[in-house]
């Protein structure tokens, strides 16, 4: 804001009035023939009034002068008060819009609880679905492991038993004493022991006349083995699945041989089997 220059009061009239008092002053006292009580009072009401007109126009200069930065100042106060008024409703909008942005903000953070319950609850009620089906598919894996595992044990039972019906068919030609009946027979328990060999079931064989052990022959029910017994006869080979032992090689022995000869052809149960 441009200050406005303070006006300016002619001096002329004032310093003429001055001098002719002054003047007017000074000529009664040099022509004054004798100066009474009035001359003195007039020469000093003249110089006196003189000086004051003198003195007036800067007095009245220094008034306005005065007033003028007074109302500057006023002025001043004045547009700092209107630059008051718009920083207080600059303030008054920003609170408006700080309380908006507070209340949005407190919207969205309600909002976004909301949403993590929700999810909470979702993922809660997600995993425990997910569970259920897990828990169903592992009963169902569980059940078709078990067939599976019947299965298994039901073949394996059958694989087993018809290879000793081909071992006892064997044995039976081996006592028949036929050169031709005995090839045949042999090639084909060689063919059917070769088969059961690719699906894992591996014959155990012994051989007659080596010492008797718990650990790798088994007896038939009812047959029991004394000190120093040795191995007779080989009733039905032993048998491993996938490196694992089902079953020892059956045998008899030559001290129990007696026992033994009353049911040569016994047949095997099932539980013989694994």
């Amino acid at each position: 804001m441009s200050e406005t220059s303070a006006p300016r009061i002619s001096k002329l009239p004032f310093f003429f009035g001055d001098l002719v008092l002054i003047t007017s002053a000074g000529w009664i006292a040099l022509y004054g023939s004798s100066l009474g009580q009035w001359q003195y009072a007039a020469v000093v009401l003249a110089v006196a009034f003189g000086a004051w007109l003198v003195a007036w126009p800067f007095v009245l200069q220094f008034r306005a002068a005065t007033k003028l930065a007074e109302s500057s100042a006023l002025t001043t106060v004045t547009a700092k008060i209107k630059d008051l008024d718009k920083v207080s409703a600059n303030i008054a909008q920003a609170i408006a819009e700080w309380q908006h942005l507070q209340q949005s903000a407190t919207q969205t953070v309600t909002a976004a609880e909301h949403i993590a319950e929700r999810m909470t609850f979702e993922a809660r009620n997600f995993g425990e679905m997910l569970g259920k089906m897990n828990e169903v598919e592992r009963n169902h894996l569980r059940l078709e492991v078990d067939k599976l595992r019947r299965a298994e044990s039901d073949w394996l039972g059958i694989t087993v038993r018809m290879l000793d019906h081909v071992h006892a068919l064997h044995r039976a030609g081996v006592r028949s004493g036929q050169r031709n009946v005995i090839e045949q027979l042999t090639s084909f328990q060689h063919a059917c022991r070769d088969t059961a060999r690719r699906i894992g079931l591996v014959p155990v064989m012994t051989e007659p006349g080596v010492p008797f052990d718990v650990k790798v022959h088994q007896l038939l029910e009812g047959a029991t083995a004394v000190d120093g017994a040795v191995i007779g006869d080989v009733v039905a080979p032993g048998y491993t699945f996938q490196s694992q032992v089902i079953r020892l090689p059956l045998v008899t022995l030559k001290e129990v041989a007696g026992v033994i000869e009353e049911k040569p052809e016994a047949q095997l149960s099932l539980d013989q089997v694994t």
